[in-house]
């Protein structure tokens, strides 16, 4: 194996300090948010009592881990949403791979997958509690709603654009539709498939604090509707910081997977 150049030592240096550069600058950017909130309501610029300030979000976390069992509101949305993401790419997957070996098929049902996808699921929360009941089922229901029909449109839209030379070259060789799907399509659509994970793991968490807002008792949207109700501000602004946390590291998560994956192609 031979040495890199200096051009191509040189070239590494380079995204090598511009990636550091962006995180820094990441970090600043953050520092600087909370060290101008953190101001702002000490000075009385905003009111602390409406817009909280990171020590108050720090002091009513604390005391909601001790009093209140935050960590098993935090379980719960948690579970809700892995559950239903999972749900969502077991049968968007399905229903694309369904669709693409039937394209008669596809064109009866493409309008109302469009249709579907438009529909306003917080609409739709309330319908389901009200058809489903008030329970953890319901509520990844609701956290599935959100993601399933882009989801499945996504994918099939994807399966339908792989390179039409490979099919056919698996078909002058004798080989069937099984054989275009897991040697040419699957395979192919990986990445697409992490794309859309990406996506969708986002798209399930909202889902999920919408069907809590209506129908639960326990989890991070009962927390915030709690603290609405109650004035109990600070509740609010903890139980937000808390998802926007939960929505990064999953989406971090996947990211991850996603380049990993692509560094092995």
């Amino acid at each position: 194996m031979h040495e890199p150049s200096r051009a191509q030592r040189q070239y590494l240096l380079h995204k090598k300090r511009e990636k550091q550069l962006i995180t820094v600058s990441r970090v600043f950017l953050f520092l600087f948010f909370l060290g101008i909130w953190e101001l702002s309501a000490d000075r009385g610029w905003i009111d602390s009592f409406i817009f909280g300030s990171p020590s108050i979000i720090g002091e009513t976390f604390v005391m909601m881990c001790k009093e209140q069992g935050l960590f098993s509101h935090i379980g719960i949305t948690l579970a809700e949403t892995l559950i239903s993401f999972l749900l969502v790419v077991v049968l968007g997957v399905g229903a694309a791979v369904v669709l693409w070996a039937f394209p008669r098929l596809s064109r009866v049902l493409e309008p109302y997958l469009v249709v579907l996808n438009s529909l306003p699921k917080s609409a739709l929360a309330p319908l389901l509690i009200v058809w489903l009941g008030a329970n953890m089922q319901t509520i990844i229901v609701a956290g599935m709603s959100v993601a399933i029909f882009g989801s499945i449109i996504n994918l099939y839209t994807g399966f339908c654009e792989i390179d039409p030379e490979k099919r056919k070259l698996v078909a002058t060789l004798g080989g069937g539709k099984k054989d275009e799907l897991f040697k040419i399509v699957l395979p192919s659509s990986i990445p697409l498939l992490l794309s859309v994970m990406k996506v969708n793991i986002g798209l399930c968490l909202v889902g999920v604090i919408i069907g809590e807002f209506i129908g639960a008792r326990k989890g991070l949207g009962y927390l915030i509707i709690y603290g609405s109700q109650t004035f109990k501000l600070s509740w609010m602004l903890t139980a937000i910081i808390i998802l926007c946390v939960i929505a990064m590291v999953l989406y971090g998560v996947l990211s991850m997977v996603e380049k990993r994956y692509l560094k092995k192609i």
